[in-house]
């Protein structure tokens, strides 16, 4: 509807700031007339959007206008308030409080909402924290959000994705939280570059009392995986045959696009992969349920990796190898 693209549009250009008419009807894939009859019809609504030729032009609405909050639904409240109260519990923040407060004044805006005991969040549940990691994970973002707070250098003992031991002096940055695993971005000194490391791997922090500068961040609205975070570990395309039992599983793990079920229940999954100890590890996860139907070789690594753990617990005294 035409009332709705345009206050979307209002409320892109608050945040955004100037934006061009192309942009404009690429993203709401309308034409750049449409576009400039609804930077009309705005300005006639009161809108003080001003327009700007050239090269780097567009348009952009004048400082100092806000938008009220009547703009925004009960429903669209309601979800702030859940995922503020997530927000809440991930971080152990009672900071947090005070802002879950104000929002949800705006869910009683009449005394007949209130009376009517409607449940606050009802269709929403946010809980970041994971399962079996809540008490020390919270303890690691605490500490770290003081130092990024006060630009305080820190000392982190980690353990690499190799599985050695390292330690780095790095200035924290950002906290990332993507998915259900928390990670530290932060500028290191050994490396003299940023990087990102995953709490559950950091076994130690120290906060110095030095302070630094904080250096420009790289601007990224998502956490997405780079290329070159990948190991060198060769790929292949690999075919892979489960047991109807671990149906739910294979969901959980892999791409719609990469499975296909049989009427029998099983459920084939076909696609590339790093052949790394993420691999392997996952494969001999389903133990009997999952067969490698190609290429060979990953099956006889497969094979050859189940006949070390067979070797282990088939000699007791042996100690694990590294």
């Amino acid at each position: 509807m035409k009332i709705d693209r345009m206050l979307a549009m209002t409320v892109l250009l608050l945040n955004r700031g100037r934006i061009s008419a192309k942009e404009l009807a690429d993203r709401f894939e309308v034409s750049t007339k449409t576009i400039y009859r609804d930077m009309d019809t705005l300005s006639r609504a009161g809108i003080p959007i001003a327009a700007y030729s050239g090269t780097s032009g567009g348009f952009e609405i004048m400082e100092q206008y806000t938008i009220s909050r009547q703009f925004l639904t009960l429903d669209e409240i309601y979800s702030i308030f859940a995922a503020v109260k997530g927000v809440k519990a991930a971080l152990d923040d009672q900071t947090l409080d005070g802002l879950l407060d104000k929002v949800e004044t705006l869910l009683y805006r009449s005394r007949q909402e209130k009376e009517v005991g409607h449940s606050v969040s009802a269709e929403l549940l946010f809980d970041l924290n994971p399962w079996g990691q809540g008490v020390n994970t919270r303890g690691k973002v605490s500490q770290l959000r003081q130092a990024i707070g006060q630009s305080r250098k820190v000392k982190l003992q980690y353990i690499n994705m190799n599985g050695s031991d390292s330690e780095r002096e790095v200035e924290p940055c950002r906290l990332i939280l993507k998915g259900n695993v928390w990670y530290l971005q932060a500028y290191c000194l050994l490396r003299e570059d940023f990087r990102s490391f995953r709490l559950s791997r950091i076994q130690e922090i120290d906060v110095f009392e030095a302070h630094f500068t904080p250096r420009k961040l790289p601007l990224q609205d998502t956490y997405d995986w780079k290329p070159e975070w990948s190991s060198d570990a060769r790929k292949s395309t690999v075919r892979l045959l489960f047991s109807p039992l671990v149906r739910h599983r294979v969901w959980d793990t892999f791409a719609p696009d990469q499975i296909s079920l049989y009427d029998d229940g099983s459920v084939c999954v076909e696609g590339e992969f790093s052949l790394d100890e993420w691999f392997y590890g996952m494969v001999l996860s389903y133990g009997g349920h999952i067969k490698i139907e190609s290429p060979e070789f990953v099956a006889e690594e497969v094979v050859r990796r189940a006949q070390k753990i067979l070797d282990l617990y088939s000699k007791p005294n042996n100690m694990v190898s590294t």
